[in-house]
């Protein structure tokens, strides 16, 4: 078994995973708004990124320990709540009379574009917002607890398992609250297990990726945290 490190100290590496995380988040909500078609699938443009931030807060919990986890999963809710507060000022202020964004060549066209693309309607912000908070703690949770019962072995067990479980109910979550009664239950049950299963199956292929980047931060920074006496109650800030 590899001895625990519990030691509070500075990693050189912490700062670059968080901002990966972070920004994973970010991005994913402001390309979430364009639809595309993978084969017979039909899936948010998010998709391509959004995984990531799952992959990496498996990276965050597993080699930092949850308490770090949980405050860089807060740092990501309260940036992305910034960039929608920001986007939403930028859309209420009034366009320059020579704006254009490529053949648009009015400023009220410009403006109507850009709100279209940029904007969010408050049920959607809701959706997102708390499936994220529920998604993202309960996989940093179901990890740092499989870690324990398995005293750090099957590492690619923790990290599909608990993708599993925060996948589900983060696709869950976001899909009911966002599109119930607007579009019929049996499709609402098939974009949930559809996006479900496409975000599982993309960390599951990335798991040799991941394995690689946990076990250089184990050995560059010397820690490998258990959560053996973790306050695992999740409005915590202090690690």
């Amino acid at each position: 078994m590899v001895k625990v490190n519990t030691e509070k100290k500075q990693h050189r590496w912490f700062p670059l995973i968080a901002a990966i995380f972070v920004t994973s988040l970010i991005i994913a909500n402001i390309i979430a708004v364009k639809i595309i078609s993978v084969g017979s699938l039909i899936l948010p443009a998010a998709i391509i990124i959004f995984p990531v931030s799952y992959i990496f807060g498996d990276i965050l919990t597993e080699v930092y320990g949850y308490a770090r986890a949980r405050r860089v999963i807060w740092i990501g809710f309260f940036c992305n709540l910034l960039a929608v507060v920001a986007i939403w000022i930028s859309i209420q202020l009034p366009a320059a009379p020579f704006w254009q964004i490529g053949t648009l060549d009015s400023p009220a066209a410009a403006q109507n574009a850009y709100a279209a693309i940029l904007g969010f309607t408050p049920r959607l912000l809701v959706a997102s917002f708390l499936a994220y908070l529920c998604g993202e703690f309960l996989n940093s949770f179901v990890l740092a607890k499989m870690k324990i019962l398995t005293s750090g072995r099957y590492l690619w067990s923790r990290l599909i398992g608990s993708t599993l479980i925060g996948q589900l109910i983060d696709s869950g979550i976001f899909i009911t609250l966002a599109f119930y009664g607007i579009i019929p239950f049996t499709i609402l049950m098939k974009l949930i297990i559809t996006q479900w299963l496409f975000k599982s199956i993309y960390e599951a292929v990335a798991t040799p990726f991941t394995y690689l980047i946990v076990n250089y931060l184990k050995k560059n920074e010397q820690i490998d945290s258990y959560d053996y006496q973790t306050n695992f109650n999740p409005l915590m800030w202090k690690e």
